[in-house]
């Protein structure tokens, strides 16, 4: 008799144990579904660059994270001055700000008249000159 209730136990604490597994997996699966929604549902404010102090004006909106600014025709702002390096700046989202770094380019990133050596936040109106090229930088606000 002892037998049959041992293994009775055994089968109770067996199953008990089974569905506190399920019950977390499901809790974990639920919050990172979660977690998941919230980060898609970020949105990335529209960068606009504009190109002032060249013949053919370039005007061009962003929604993407990151924008390369560069010679080279794979770049994301693709710019034909021989100042402006292949990969010459790039602008990043992140921590809910608009980031510009250089990319050791040869002739300099300037924002404001004022070289950058580290990532520097960018707002809304700012100036940035890549060799002898001047940008100029709108965000779109989110409202």
């Amino acid at each position: 008799m002892t037998g049959i209730l041992v293994l009775v136990l055994r089968i109770l604490m067996a199953l008990a144990l089974l569905g506190f597994l399920g019950w977390a997996l499901y809790t974990i699966w639920r919050d990172l579904r979660t977690q998941a929604g919230l980060l898609v549902s970020r949105k990335i404010p529209a960068l606009t660059l504009s190109t002032t102090n060249l013949l053919d004006d370039q005007v061009r909106a962003f929604n993407t994270a990151e924008i390369v600014i560069g010679r080279s025709p794979v770049s994301s702002y693709p710019i034909q001055n021989e100042t402006v390096s292949s990969n010459h700046a790039r602008l990043s989202y992140h921590h809910e700000q608009w980031w510009v770094e250089d990319l050791h380019s040869t002739n300099g990133t300037f924002l404001n008249e004022a070289r950058i050596q580290t990532a520097t936040v960018v707002m809304a109106g700012d100036e940035l000159r890549c060799g002898q090229v001047n940008l100029n930088i709108q965000i779109e606000s989110i409202r």
